[in-house]
């Protein structure tokens, strides 16, 4: 800015300096000031500076901004009211954030402190500008907020919904969320960390979150409206809140790994509002989950490891309106998922066997689950889910795993209900004809503890179907072994078999058949056929001339040992040599089975000789009949 003089002050203090030269203790000079300083300070210090309508005069350079300021303090009070009003009309969406706007007048505001600012310096003033910290808003629990639900208050708002929508219960019910989210709006995201909670915590605990803070008055109102609703609606509306809880759940994991991918998310303070209807919801019409079953299992959206817990949560919480209901899904969907697709996945496990002891240990959870074990004509534990039990029960030695205990204590009792019902019923009769096969598949596989308990599982089909016996006469042949797994175990508890099986005249007739099949089977040369052919073929591959000139060389036409080698690293000609070996080794274990079953000798450590090694068999055999008759002799 330039410095200005003003011409009539210096005349004047001119002639002052020459009319009192000798009063003057400045010797004549005079102190130079700026007019447009003094004029500002003047007119600062006028207060009748300003028109009439409030608005500074034109002239008026101190007080420029003045009405930018005021208008720029309006504004900022206006965001403000707008965004509080905001915060308590919008229902369950997040409340425009006052931020920008502040930053914005903040801003206005820093520039007209500036201008001010500057007016002070040049004044000779420096005036440092004080910013006041605006209060934190408290925190708000979920508890808190859900103590303030009135059920009178809920209530009056439902009937309202219901005559407004009358025909239109999926708008009903989105309302219903909708009062829901907007009583949790004030709850933050921090307040309600749901992934961290159904990752750390126990299923007990996680089974009552959010409805532990929900009233009982609240909880009844809500329950006894949404009974009033249809299943169709019910169901859109429990794969509605599914899809909202799960789209969070993906942009939260997508936040974590840094991803840029944008992923449509709920408010997460209407996550609260969504759990608890959701809860609330599958606790009363626990069945709406069952008839979602196939939607559940055929779209990938709800199946993975990472979704598990929000499936798990779910049915625990059918499992608190229906013990029955909750076995059934996590028979037909959790166990087929731990011992398919997750099965070597252990926090898995875990969690699906957590919710199992949770509804095997309720009250009164064994009598009601015997009540309802079978459910308009399925079984709560079907054969194929019994069929997983019993091997993830019965492992090998070297299968073992942390989870086997805790299969082994769920077993009994998921084994009483898959096996549950009154002999000669229908289901019965349908559960024993598809176990049977299964428990044949599980006495093959050489393992002593699981072929124990197949075999019970076999007896008892036995016991509840007759036509179990025609089954076992057909898959005799294929699976020697189990045959004879099952009679030895009948041999051996036959005390405790005998009034299941009663009257035996079924089983009887059985062993009669499968004796003449193994019979018919023994005298049958049709094996020694087949190797005969096999034999003969090979052996026409393998004698080509080129070895019978090997084979017998000299003049003499007898074989030599050069000649026998050459021949034996032909792959066809030691092929034929095993075929033969392994005819004369069956037939000999033919003849000493047979031999065995006349003279009441014990034979299966013979035969497996003979198929090994001829002679060895056969001489065991020998040794086994002198032992035998000597142990005969002497009792």
């Amino acid at each position: 800015m330039e410095d200005t003089f003003d011409p009539y002050l210096v005349e004047e203090s001119s002639s002052a300096a020459a009319a009192f030269p000798a009063k003057d203790p400045d010797h004549g000079w005079q102190k130079v000031t700026y007019a447009k300083r003094q004029r500002r300070s003047s007119n600062a210090a006028d207060p009748n500076r300003h028109h009439p309508n409030g608005l500074p005069h034109a002239g008026d350079s101190s007080h420029v901004f003045a009405s930018v300021e005021q208008k720029a303090l309006e504004r900022r009070r206006a965001l403000e009211s707008a965004t509080a009003v905001a915060v308590v009309a919008e229902a369950g969406t997040t409340a425009p954030r006052s931020r920008p706007a502040a930053a914005t007048s903040d801003d206005e505001d820093d520039d007209s402190g500036a201008e001010a600012s500057r007016g002070g310096q040049e004044n000779g003033e420096a005036a440092k500008k004080v910013k006041q910290k605006k209060p934190k808003k408290p925190k708000v629990t979920v508890q808190e907020a859900a103590s303030k639900i009135d059920a009178g208050d809920l209530g009056a708002f439902l009937v309202e919904v219901s005559v407004s929508y009358e025909s239109q219960q999926d708008i009903q019910l989105m309302r219903f969320a909708d009062y829901f989210a907007r009583s949790f709006a004030p709850v933050s995201g921090s307040q309600f960390p749901w992934t961290k909670m159904f990752k750390e915590s126990p299923v007990s605990k996680i089974a009552d979150i959010p409805l532990c803070h929900i009233s009982e008055s609240v909880y009844k109102t809500s329950v006894d409206w949404i009974s009033q609703k249809s299943t169709d609606a019910l169901g859109d509306f429990v794969l509605w809140c599914l899809d909202a809880i799960l789209s969070d759940l993906a942009s939260l994991q997508a936040a974590a790994r840094g991803s840029k991918k944008s992923v449509q998310q709920s408010p997460a303070k209407a996550q609260v509002a969504i759990f608890v209807v959701l809860a609330m919801t599958l606790r009363r019409k626990p069945d709406i989950l069952i008839n979602l079953l196939p939607t559940l299992r055929e779209n990938p959206k709800y199946q993975g490891q990472e979704k598990l817990p929000v499936i798990v949560w779910a049915i625990a919480q059918v499992s608190q309106g229906d013990f029955a209901i909750g076995m059934y899904l996590w028979a037909h969907f959790l166990l087929p998922l731990i011992c398919g697709k997750l099965s070597g996945n252990p926090q898995s496990r875990d969690l699906v066997l957590q919710l199992a002891e949770r509804i095997l240990s309720g009250p009164k959870a064994r009598p009601i689950l015997l009540n309802g074990a079978v459910r308009k004509g399925e079984r709560l534990i079907p054969p194929a889910a019994l069929d997983l039990l019993m091997r993830a029960s019965f492992p090998s030695p070297n299968a073992r795993v942390k989870a086997t205990e805790r299969f082994e204590a769920v077993y009994p009792t998921l084994k009483e209900l898959a096996l549950a019902g009154s002999p000669g019923t229908k289901s019965t009769k349908q559960a024993s004809q598809q176990l049977l096969p299964a428990a044949v598949k599980a006495m093959q596989e050489n393992n002593p503890e699981l072929t124990r308990e197949a075999a019970d599982i076999f007896i008892w089909c036995l016991a509840q179907n007759p036509d179990c016996y025609k089954l076992w006469e057909k898959l005799h042949l294929e699976n020697m072994n189990a045959s004879v797994a099952i009679l030895q175990k009948l041999s051996s508890e036959w005390k405790d078999y005998s009034t299941k099986l009663s009257p035996p005249d079924a089983l009887r007739e059985t062993l009669k058949h499968l004796r003449a099949k193994t019979r018919r089977m023994m005298d049958s040369s049709a094996p020694y056929v087949i190797l005969g052919v096999l034999y003969a073929y090979l052996l026409s591959l393998s004698w080509t001339p080129d070895t019978l000139r090997m084979m017998f060389a000299s003049k003499y036409w007898l074989p030599e040992l050069p000649g026998i080698a050459k021949m034996f690293a032909n792959e066809m000609t030691l092929a034929s040599a095993w075929i033969h070996l392994l005819a004369v080794d069956l037939f000999a274990a033919r003849q000493v089975f047979d031999d065995g079953l006349k003279n009441k000798v014990e034979t299966r450590h013979s035969v497996s000789l003979c198929l090994f090694f001829c002679p060895i068999g056969i001489a065991t055999h020998a040794i086994t009949k002198v032992l035998t008759k000597m142990s005969t002799q002497s009792h």
